[in-house]
């Protein structure tokens, strides 16, 4: 039996118990999203893993089903304007990932014959591309054996490797996801590597999770070294939810719906209705999406979305 790097202190953590508990589990209770089925592009991978960053999976479906209907390539993407790219990306939240995946399919066209390189270093040199998307590319489209790393498998290992909540992301949760792969008696990683990074996730997002953990339901709950130690909690206590109303970020929104909803330019006092609340935050709002891009201001002092001026 294999056993982990460094746990909680407590003893060593039968990584092969854990490797084959959590893949058993998965095979019944993964989701049935339509980025895994068979013949998905690396694109379609690539254009998922841009939408799920802070958004639920929910919410993604539908809108990343339509998405590569129409820009089944990067280069029918890239044939758009950026404006029309952040209208069709809708109430998804953070319209920026949408101007991010623009840039980054004009440059898949014009420098990678319109395909998502494989290599992680490669996918590290595209606009918009950093760490954790990269080596979900690699794995999840390509079958690479990478560690893959987002909030959900770090409180999985935090918690049932560590026996705590997750801190702040740092180099050493990489090492403990490698630390966690399912590997050969010969060291390598084995075939199915790519499926336990999955897996591993799918585990945080829906039995693990940050606030409701369903210990009850978690095929790793005798191993695990949080469940062990009664489930401590973070020092500090956990972080209210930030909130979204009346914050900038939702009048910033609001004044990208009004520009979304218009087929050209509009005047000034169109998205000063938008929100009526605060003047100056409006102004702010406005200022911030002209500094990030997303919108500009036409030679006849109208606003528009980034490239329909």
């Amino acid at each position: 039996m294999r056993s982990s790097v460094t746990p909680t202190g407590l003893e060593k953590i039968p990584l092969g118990r854990i490797n084959s508990a959590i893949l058993a589990w998965f095979a019944e209770a993964r989701r049935d999203l339509p980025w895994r089925e068979s013949g998905i592009s690396g694109w379609q991978i690539l254009v998922s893993e841009i939408m799920l960053q802070q958004t639920p999976v929910a919410r993604v479906v539908d809108p990343w089903t339509q998405w590569v209907q129409r820009w089944p390539v990067p280069s029918a993407m890239a044939s758009e304007s950026a404006g029309e790219v952040i209208r069709a990306w809708g109430k998804l939240g953070y319209p920026r990932r949408a101007l991010r995946l623009h840039e980054c399919a004009k440059t898949l066209a014009a420098q990678h014959d319109d395909l998502v390189p494989e290599d992680v270093e490669v996918l590290l040199g595209l606009p918009g591309i950093g760490d954790y998307t990269a080596r979900a590319v690699a794995c999840f489209a390509y079958g690479q054996t990478v560690p893959v790393v987002d909030t959900n498998v770090r409180r999985v290992i935090a918690r049932a490797v560590h026996g705590r909540e997750p801190g702040n992301p740092a180099k050493a949760d990489l090492l403990d996801a490698e630390a966690l792969t399912p590997r050969l008696a010969d060291g390598t990683a084995a075939p199915d590597a790519p499926e336990f990074s999955a897996a591993l996730m799918e585990l945080g997002a829906l039995v693990c999770t940050a606030r409701t953990p369903k210990c009850d339901e978690c095929p790793i709950t005798e191993i695990c070294g949080w469940n062990r130690l009664g489930r401590p909690t973070a020092a500090g206590g956990r972080r209210a939810p930030a909130k979204y109303e009346g914050t900038d970020r939702q009048a910033r929104g609001k004044l990208l719906d009004v520009l979304r909803a218009s087929s050209g330019p509009v005047e000034r006092p169109a998205l000063d209705i938008a929100w009526t609340r605060d003047r100056a935050q409006r102004d702010r709002a406005l200022d911030s999406l002209l500094t990030d891009g997303l919108i500009e201001i036409t030679e006849a002092g109208l606003f528009a979305l980034a490239g329909e001026g």
